[in-house]
């Protein structure tokens, strides 16, 4: 398997309620190669996400060098992104971009545990780009979409293990087996997250 197989894996649109909660991460095999993915608590795995959002602010948080800090805001929470000299073109990205502005995101998940235990989830960017409200309204749609694609496939395998006599061997229910497993949070919070998200946009055209 080539380095671009590994590291080019499917983006995941997911907001950013549901992103901070996704504290736990694994790798599915001991390559030392092997991707990293984010466990979602709906039930799926990400080894790369796509977030569009209002960036409110910027802060180099470097002591030697540059290491930029980003806070990204969708209508359920914040993203936290950070870039450095890793990230050259994102960390000038945030650099140079005067919020607020609206930014589309597409990174890899990352996870830190502070002296306390309180696992914190952010983002390495591996692109940003300037986007309209267009983008972002659009992104909130299809993120909506995928959000409730997910809940309802974790439903159907809780449903299955109700039924065992049914045998259905649905993809992705191991993720679903590890999300419950992982986390307490309902995956109903994620729908009502969903509900807040789109009625933010039949707000903001109530007011245009």
């Amino acid at each position: 398997m080539s380095q671009a197989q590994l590291t080019r894996e499917v983006a995941r649109r997911v907001f950013a309620s549901e992103f901070n909660d996704s504290t736990y991460a694994f790798k599915e095999s001991d390559d030392e190669r092997a991707p990293n993915y984010a466990l979602l608590p709906t039930g799926d795995r990400a080894n790369r996400v796509f977030i569009v959002g209002t960036l409110t602010e910027t802060e180099d948080v470097g002591d030697e060098s540059e290491y930029w800090r980003g806070r990204v805001v969708d209508p359920t929470g914040t993203f936290f992104v950070y870039a450095g000299q890793y990230q050259p073109e994102a960390a000038a990205a945030l650099r140079d971009t005067e919020p607020p502005a609206y930014v589309a995101i597409v990174g890899k998940p990352r996870t830190f545990e502070t002296d306390d235990g309180t696992v914190n989830v952010s983002v390495r960017p591996e692109s940003i780009s300037v986007v309209d409200e267009s983008i972002r309204d659009r992104w909130v749609v299809e993120t909506a979409e995928r959000t409730l694609d997910r809940i309802e496939a974790f439903r159907e395998w809780e449903a299955e293990q109700e039924a065992p006599e049914s045998g259905s061997t649905a993809p992705g229910n191991e993720y679903a087996q590890m999300a419950r497993e992982r986390y307490d949070s309902p995956v109903e919070n994620y729908r009502r997250d969903v509900i807040t998200a789109l009625e933010s946009l039949d707000e903001v055209e109530a007011t245009a």
